[in-house]
């Protein structure tokens, strides 16, 4: 079965994780929640959502996820300066797994050094991050770029799930 990882931290946007989780389980996927720690409560910036973390990434094996989903909002920020975060990553990225950002999710894929060569988008203010982190930016709903899924922010979620589930399929 096809096995999908989120990764979270508190103050992620609360739709962008939401709406990729709610369809990836309607759709019939195994989802783990991955935060910096097993069994923590990680709440959305509006405090609609919350959801507990199902392992540790210190604990998370690349070899037994397909796909990564990383929402945007604040939670980037803290994911992206974690070593096992970026190991975890870089992992899924060399077996050509599904990695799928939006908004400053891609923060993440730059501290993994894992844009250089792909076409990609994100939240406008941090395009130049992308384009330092050797991606080339386009402004699109979503980009598709081999293994790597972007897009821009909430309003472009179902189109970011459109291709997440093409992808998995």
């Amino acid at each position: 079965m096809t096995k999908v990882a989120f990764l979270l931290a508190n103050d992620y946007e609360d739709s962008e994780m939401k709406n990729p989780y709610d369809s990836i389980v309607e759709a019939g996927y195994e989802t783990v929640i991955i935060g910096l720690e097993k069994g923590i409560e990680c709440k959305g910036k509006k405090e609609t959502v919350s959801y507990l973390t199902d392992l540790a990434v210190a604990d998370a094996d690349a070899s037994d996820f397909d796909a990564v989903i990383i929402p945007g909002g604040s939670a980037p920020e803290e994911l992206r300066v974690n070593e096992d975060v970026i190991k975890f990553v870089k992992e899924l990225n060399n077996k050509s797994a599904v990695i799928a950002g939006i908004c400053h999710g891609p923060q993440v894929m730059i501290s993994a050094d894992i844009l250089r060569g792909h076409e990609v988008t994100c939240y406008q203010g941090i395009r130049d991050d992308v384009k330092n982190g050797g991606a080339k930016y386009i402004n699109e709903e979503v980009v598709v770029s081999q293994n790597i899924i972007t897009s821009r922010t909430p309003k472009d979620e179902p189109a970011f799930i459109r291709e997440i589930l093409a992808k998995l399929n």
